[in-house]
């Protein structure tokens, strides 16, 4: 096994850092995939690494990733929700590359919904 270089080790931080902000609470966004088996047989995989690939491009670290499991609306699949700190979340639907990609930049790092891809905003109640 090759020995670690420094250069390593700060990779591996970098990776990291998103978990440990996780956990701290100090996240600014939260993005939710949801991933039930209708959501993964809708393409729900490539929304997550579509969001993936955007979070790292951006170079941004206080936005978790996440997934979840089916939201009960399978011919709206794939699903996810956005939640950015002090607004109102909103679930958006039969998401594509694109549309992932405009959520992120309009709503994730500018904080402006994306209301065309939208199926509400705001959180459910069990009342």
């Amino acid at each position: 096994m090759a020995k670690l270089k420094i250069e390593d080790l700060q990779k591996i931080k970098e990776k990291v850092k998103g978990t440990v902000t996780m956990r701290g609470g100090t996240h600014r966004a939260k993005i939710t995939v949801h991933m039930g088996t209708c959501g993964i047989a809708a393409g729900a995989r490539k929304i997550l690494d579509t969001f993936m690939e955007e979070i790292n491009t951006s170079g941004t670290t206080d936005v978790i990733l996440t997934t979840s499991g089916c939201a009960g609306l399978c011919s709206r699949e794939p699903m996810a929700t956005v939640e950015v700190r002090g607004t109102a979340p909103v679930k958006y639907i039969d998401l594509d590359e694109e549309k992932t990609k405009k959520i992120f930049q309009d709503h994730v790092m500018n904080e402006k919904a994306v209301t065309e891809f939208a199926l509400v905003q705001g959180s459910e109640t069990t009342y």
